[in-house]
């Protein structure tokens, strides 16, 4: 998709909006350039190489190995912008890559998958990108919680000036997500019935909105009566409270014992046996998260009874070239503004404090989003 292409999709969207509300002309036009004082534009070319405050890890562990320092940052290369950041994502990948679930490309490193900010420099070459311009990226190079940082130009998106950096933070990577879950790895269908696990979490929100927008009929399944109220909100149909009742037996009396078409898991270990359970036959079980640990190793043979599928799927591998990333960031935005998606930032936190952040979100104290404001 070009860029032409992403600004028509999103200038499309606002013809959903309801005209009893107002939203900025500008939303899809040039005019999303944030306009920067002479000052600091001078400063972001005045040396080759200058200090920033960045959150790096050392060593892996918990949230104390978080350490608030010094990195040195240099000027953008070709193909690259240096985006000072306004506001940046929290999300469990972030958790993994610091416990070692994952594996950092390198140590030590700067954690974080997701940020917002102005472009301060830009590199040689065409990039289409300006000085000014407010811009986001999802995914990789991992490095986000950083107050500054430089980033490859085809990997940043244009980030609509209708749209608060906070709010556009918290929402592209989860946002991009579950475009990618619902309309991508299994396509969800009016009539569908979709089991959401963590359905107040940060992604878990935005499937429980968009697949009921998209007619499908949503259960999902929370810790406790809060999360419980924010997700029937959220377009649950039904809510299991999984500490108060089984949730595979609760699912089988919702579906008259048939079954769900798709579970969306990222809780991992601790209902991974279950989500299973609860498919119907030929369902899809999409295991994109394991906040709770990996599940044990599935034997071919416990798919078989029903011909189930299994998925393992991430964000990055439906986002590989420059117009899937708009595609999906343009069908994003454009339900975000027609309103079928609510955003809740319900929780910041200075980006020096990362680690009160992720210990917050580690013992579920959070939900829907987490954002750190450098």
């Amino acid at each position: 998709m070009s860029l032409l292409k992403y600004q028509n999709l999103l200038r499309h969207s606002l013809l959903l909006i309801p005209t009893t509300r107002t939203i900025s002309s500008s939303f899809v036009s040039s005019s999303s350039r944030v306009t920067l004082k002479s000052p600091l534009i001078t400063e972001a070319f005045s040396s080759s190489s200058e200090m920033v405050k960045a959150i790096r890890v050392h060593e892996l562990g918990g949230p104390q190995v978080l350490k608030w320092e010094d990195v040195e940052i240099g000027e953008p290369k070709e193909g690259e912008v240096r985006v000072k950041n306004k506001a940046i994502g929290v999300n469990f990948i972030d958790v993994y890559f610091r416990q070692g679930v994952y594996k950092a490309p390198s140590s030590p490193f700067t954690p974080g998958m997701e940020a917002v900010g102005i472009v301060t420099a830009v590199g040689a070459g065409r990039t289409g990108i300006q000085v000014g311009d407010l811009v986001g990226y999802a995914g990789q190079p991992m490095g986000s919680y950083a107050e500054e940082q430089i980033l490859p130009a085809n990997k940043v998106i244009p980030i609509p000036s209708s749209i608060e950096p906070a709010v556009a933070a918290s929402v592209l990577l989860k946002g991009m997500t579950a475009q990618f879950l619902l309309r991508r790895c299994f396509k969800v269908e009016p009539g569908h019935t979709i089991l959401v696990h963590a359905a107040a979490g940060g992604v878990g929100s935005l499937l429980c909105q968009w697949a009921n927008a998209l007619g499908a009929t949503v259960i999902g399944t929370v810790s406790n009566k809060e999360k419980a109220a924010q997700a029937k909100e959220d377009g649950c149909h039904h809510v299991i409270i999984y500490k108060e009742e089984d949730f595979v037996a609760r699912v089988n009396e919702i579906t008259s014992g048939a079954g769900v078409e798709v579970v969306y898991d990222s809780v991992g270990k601790d209902t991974f046996e279950g989500s299973l359970a609860s498919l119907k036959l030929r369902g899809y079980m999409v295991s994109f998260g394991q906040s709770s640990g990996s599940p044990d190793p599935v034997p071919l043979s416990s798919l078989a009874a029903k011909a189930l599928f299994l998925t393992r799927p991430s964000l990055f591998q439906y986002v590989i070239t420059r117009d899937e990333l708009l595609e999906a960031a343009g069908e994003l935005f454009a339900n975000v503004a027609s309103g079928v998606l609510k955003i809740r930032v319900n929780h910041t936190y200075p980006l020096s404090e990362a680690a009160k952040a992720h210990e917050d979100l580690e013992n579920r104290k959070t939900s829907g989003s987490v954002v750190l404001i450098p």
